[in-house]
């Protein structure tokens, strides 16, 4: 009978971690544990400690520090089983679990379904014959090196690829390999991981190809399943149920979605919102349960795609089934970086950027050419982005998978403020006080089409004064406003000072702050 070691990538939420381990194994199955090891050193001792006296619970030896897109999350897979093949010799599959999936089936059923075929399920498409990549890059991602991230380090990757386009620099594809691309979400077969593990003992030059190569979770065991593995012990689908928006961001699940889940032909989904906790605890019971039947309909995508289409065309008179609000999410943090000079923000965001791993984005509000990713649109334009200003925000969220993110904002934005404060999200704003001396101010009004080159000296000079009033206009209507979470750094203020309120901003030590608030010339123009 099958028994299943569940391969868990985590770096959140340490509770549901925990209860999502002691309901897989209440039955018998295993889980081996990655938790990444940027995230809170706090919450991976509560998570060890909860589980200690679990026998069907492992955790990685070695932690690794995952970045979307990195060959770090390949590392931190092959971690986790290694430590679930030593720990667990009866477990006959392998499934490839992240934090967000639960079953939709019980493991009475899973067992069965797995004993019923001697396969793996792994999705494993032709790189180049087939149509899995929709946009974007293809072949780049193989012939370039990729040393930096793409979300956090986006101007040194995007460099990177520049010189080495521009010189010519490639390199070729291993030739015994086809290369294949697929779902991350994969259950193999005992015999199959360890001849993975082991073809990375033996072939050091493909693990040093596929380091380098950009998104390699979609293509490193897709492709070495295919090449050790015979093709007719290969089904190339995935077992866990996952959808995704005309965006390319995943559907996410909630309450009113557990009829739907259950008639799906998949044994878990992704993603369930962790404000979903009637859903959480009914899918959480479900895996242990005994004779539950299954009626199999598997209409989830022909229903989404039926209700986007009424919703394009004007004929649709319900919300759509998988949104239920407009809120950002409760479980997160939006970080907001108000400042009139802008470089300024921009320097501290650089800094930030260097000493945190929270996702910054500079000011996609008030600038057209703020680098941002391809959204479906959504981000294309400014009016696009005021409009759908909540959706887009919650899609960068997604984007970079993170709980946390910051942003910068002008001080005339204060419509936005009032409606992003408004959220369930926990809000913070770090107002950023600077000097404005008479050579900023015209300047700025040269920027803002209040004067141009040729204006007189005396005209200027009088509107100075209106100008510098109007600034410090904006500051007070944000004080006014009375929001919660306001903290300030100003020039005038020593670094210690300021540290103050940066720590409390971004939720970090005294002593990061302290580096952060001495940044170099932080504020000079």
């Amino acid at each position: 009978m099958a028994k299943i070691a569940f391969i868990l990538l985590c770096h959140k939420d340490p509770e549901a971690i925990v209860r999502q381990a002691q309901s897989l194994t209440a039955v018998g199955d295993y889980i081996a544990i990655h938790f990444d090891r940027s995230a809170s050193p706090t919450a991976y001792r509560q998570i060890r400690a909860a589980l200690a006296d679990n026998p069907g619970v492992v955790f990685a030896k070695r932690r690794v520090r995952c970045g979307w897109g990195e060959w770090s999350l390949v590392e931190a897979t092959l971690e986790a089983l290694k430590a679930a093949v030593d720990a667990f010799p009866r477990a006959t599959h392998f499934y490839m679990l992240s934090g967000d999936c639960m079953a939709i089936k019980t493991a009475e059923y899973a067992h069965d379904f797995l004993d019923r075929r001697e396969c793996d399920y792994i999705e494993s498409f032709d790189y180049f014959k087939s149509d899995w990549i929709k946009t974007g890059w293809k072949e780049e991602r193989l012939i370039y090196r990729h040393w930096f991230n793409e979300r956090t380090q986006k101007k040194r990757f995007y460099a990177m690829f520049e010189l080495q386009k521009r010189l010519g620099i490639t390199r070729p594809i291993p030739p015994d390999l086809d290369i294949m691309i697929g779902s991350q979400w994969w259950c193999l077969r005992r015999r199959t991981v360890e001849w993975v593990l082991d073809f990375t003992r033996r072939r050091p030059d493909v693990v040093s190809f596929f380091r380098t190569t950009w998104i390699p979770d979609e293509t490193f065991f897709q492709t070495l399943v295919r090449h050790l593995v015979p093709e007719r012990e290969i089904d190339s689908r995935t077992l866990t149920f996952l959808m995704f928006t005309d965006y390319g961001m995943p559907v996410t699940f909630y309450n009113d979605h557990y009829d739907v889940l259950l008639s799906q032909d998949f044994l878990f989904a992704r993603k369930i919102s962790p404000e979903a906790a009637d859903l959480k605890r009914r899918l959480g019971a479900l895996y242990s349960a005994e004779g539950v039947k299954f009626d199999i309909s598997n209409e989830g995508r022909q229903l989404f795609k039926f209700l986007t289409e009424r919703g394009r065309i004007g004929r649709r008179f319900a919300p759509r089934f998988w949104e239920t609000e407009s809120s950002l999410g409760r479980e997160r943090e939006l970080l907001i970086v108000v400042c009139k000079k802008w470089h300024v923000a921009k320097r501290l965001l650089d800094r930030i950027r260097q000493m945190t791993n929270i996702p910054c984005i500079e000011y996609l509000f008030n600038e057209d050419n703020t680098a941002l990713p391809d959204l479906g649109g959504i981000q294309a334009t400014m009016s696009k982005r005021h409009r759908h200003r909540r959706a887009l925000m919650r899609m960068l969220f997604e984007y970079f998978e993170s709980e946390r993110m910051i942003i910068c904002m002008d001080p005339g934005n204060l419509d936005l403020l009032e409606d992003f404060c408004r959220d369930r999200a926990l809000t913070r704003i770090l107002e950023v006080e600077c000097h404005f001396s008479d050579e900023y101010l015209i300047g700025h009004a040269m920027r803002v089409g209040l004067a141009g080159d040729n204006t007189p000296p005396e005209t200027l000079q009088r509107l100075l004064p209106t100008i510098r009033n109007d600034m410090l206009h904006e500051s007070d209507r944000i004080r006014d406003a009375e929001f919660d979470n306001h903290l300030r750094i100003r020039e005038t203020d020593p670094p210690e000072v300021n540290a103050q309120a940066i720590a409390a901003f971004l939720s970090v030590g005294q002593d990061k702050a302290r580096e952060i608030a001495r940044t170099d010339h932080l504020f000079a123009d």
